[in-house]
């Protein structure tokens, strides 16, 4: 990937169709997150689409706030990504794969000026983030595969 970019990928053993139900309701992120930092939601539809906004609540360092986010990508079953006024953006792009599901989640904060760029990196989010990001994708899988499961046992 490229300079100020944060990825980490893994293999889901369920289908897409599961994985994107999960992240297109944020309803469903707090199951998933794993940064710590998200508290739940506070509004927005119950199904994301480009151009949907949706709010949460947030906690760092001890700190409640509410942030609001845009989906900004969205390719059904396939890609979604949201951003806030910050303009970085969370990016989780499925892939098909033998058995599952590859699910690459990305921190991409590229759009920021140098100054902006340098003041987060200052701050540790890009590591930060990378220990979420994979935490995070330990707990999708777990979701998506325990859904794909009782998905299975109703059939």
């Amino acid at each position: 990937m490229g300079s100020r970019i944060v990825s980490a990928s893994t293999t889901v053993a369920a289908p897409p169709d599961v994985v994107f139900s999960i992240l297109a309701d944020p309803r469903q992120h707090p199951r998933i997150d794993g940064s710590g930092t998200l508290q739940g939601t506070i509004s927005g539809p119950e199904r994301l689409a480009k151009g949907a906004d949706f709010g949460m609540d947030m906690k760092m360092y001890g700190l409640p706030y509410r942030i609001r986010n845009r989906v900004v990508e969205f390719e059904e079953g396939r890609r979604i990504a949201w951003r806030h006024f910050g303009g970085h953006r969370w990016r989780y792009e499925l892939e098909p794969v033998q058995g599952g599901t590859r699910v690459t989640e990305t921190f991409d904060y590229s759009r920021y000026n140098l100054l902006w760029a340098k003041g987060i990196e200052v701050a540790g989010f890009p590591e930060r983030n990378r220990r979420g990001i994979e935490e995070t994708l330990v707990r999708l899988s777990r979701a998506a595969e325990e859904d794909a499961a009782r998905a299975g046992e109703g059939a």
